[in-house]
């Protein structure tokens, strides 16, 4: 399902073709689009980067995309990959409390921003490099919206999710009645349970970690 024959539906199921029902359209579509990508992690939607870190900085920048750690792992110079313990941020301050603490990551937590910028997230590595080390980041991201690209994986391969949890919206919106609000709240977690059997069961057989 394309994003034009996503908005055709909305339009059909809720009767409604107000301007101003229309015009919010792709806001109830990108709406449903949060949910669904936080509820549900779909292999499918998963990324990797690599990068490197600075020697005596114990912050490592997230991608601009990044929703979720998958996992993220130290190569050292002969290649060999070390994959890092996901902490909270006081346990790293806690085991390291000095910029001096130094040695090779054995573990990382999200750190937020470090700037005026929301958006710009860190982690934290605990013990803080003490050399330039190859970082491997396996992240799941924010894909572009249906919206903007026309197209997505979810509407090509789960639109019935995608359908439903924009109906949520868009009847929110209208201040529908109840029970048709039911039906559609209804309908849409029967389409998460099957997505969430695809994105975490039959997509994730061979997965070492749960």
């Amino acid at each position: 399902m394309n994003y034009a024959a996503l908005s055709q539906a909305i339009q059909d199921y809720c009767e409604n073709v107000e301007t101003s029902f229309v015009d919010n359209i792709p806001t109830f579509v990108q709406q449903a689009e949060q949910r669904i990508y936080n509820q549900i992690q779909f292999p499918s939607l998963r990324r990797n980067v690599t990068g490197n870190c600075t020697a005596t900085n114990k912050y490592l920048a997230c991608p601009l995309d990044f929703l979720a750690v998958f996992s993220m792992a130290v190569i050292d110079s002969n290649g060999v990959y070390t994959y890092l313990l996901n902490k909270d941020v006081n346990f790293v301050r806690e085991s390291y409390p000095s910029p001096s603490d130094t040695g090779t990551p054995q573990y990382y937590a999200l750190f937020g921003p470090r700037s005026n910028n929301a958006d710009e997230l860190t982690f934290i590595l605990g013990p803080t490099p003490d050399t330039v080390y190859s970082f491997e980041l396996h992240y799941f991201y924010y894909p572009e919206s249906i919206v903007t690209a026309g197209t997505s994986w979810l509407g090509d391969n789960f639109d019935s999710v995608l359908l439903y949890g924009s109906l949520v919206e868009a009847y929110t919106y209208m201040k529908g009645e109840q029970d048709m609000m039911a039906l559609y709240e209804a309908k849409y977690k029967e389409a998460v349970g099957l997505a969430k059997r695809l994105g975490d069961g039959l997509e994730r057989q061979d997965a070492y970690r749960s």
